[in-house]
């Protein structure tokens, strides 16, 4: 699967380090002799966003990608965490693909609820594996561990529009709910 923004997975044996335009190149203490150093751009694009019903194809299929079987879930499986009372599911879509018109490319999704008490459980956290590695299932994270709030947010008509990376100080995303306000104007 091509990723618009990704390039190939370097070698197992490969140290992979962002570059750093202020403190320059060092290698690191680290890395084993003979170890190859890479350098890539560690700012790819993607947002967040709520699951829609047409991208449940996709996200079976990452499933089965990323876990074996027996481990990986089956259609009817996914379908039924993804509706569960209290869940609620987010994918990674690279922003590249967005900008060009290719459809959405999901790159990982997260399928995670919280129950009455408030205590919060991740279902499942899928990442393609050319996407690992570039900070997209910790966002999915942090988006999760925001997840009671986001499930009061989505009872009440708000949907995830929209994510502001590292807003705040602590380097946290910020997610921007929408909620349209004036009734939809229906056709005559």
């Amino acid at each position: 699967m091509h990723i618009p923004g990704f390039g190939v997975r370097p070698p197992d044996n490969t140290f992979v380090r962002p570059f750093h335009p202020f403190r320059g190149l060092s290698f690191p203490k680290c890395c084993e002799p003979g170890a190859t150093l890479l350098y890539y751009n560690a700012s790819v694009k993607f947002i967040l966003r709520e699951f829609k019903r047409e991208d449940f194809g996709i996200l079976w299929d990452i499933d089965q990608k990323c876990f074996p079987p027996g481990i990986s879930y089956s259609r009817l499986e996914l379908a039924a965490y993804i509706r569960r009372r209290g869940s609620l599911t987010l994918v990674a879509e690279s922003a590249d693909a967005r900008r060009e018109a290719a459809g959405p490319a999901i790159l990982a999704f997260i399928v995670a609820e919280v129950d009455r008490r408030g205590i919060g459980h991740i279902i499942t956290i899928d990442v393609v594996p050319d996407a690992r590695r570039f900070g997209i299932g910790s966002s999915l994270l942090d988006a999760a561990d925001n997840l009671g709030a986001l499930a009061f947010y989505k009872r009440r008509g708000y949907f995830l529009e929209t994510t502001v990376s590292h807003y705040y100080s602590n380097g946290v995303d910020a997610l921007i709910l929408r909620k349209d306000l004036l009734p939809q104007a229906k056709s005559r």
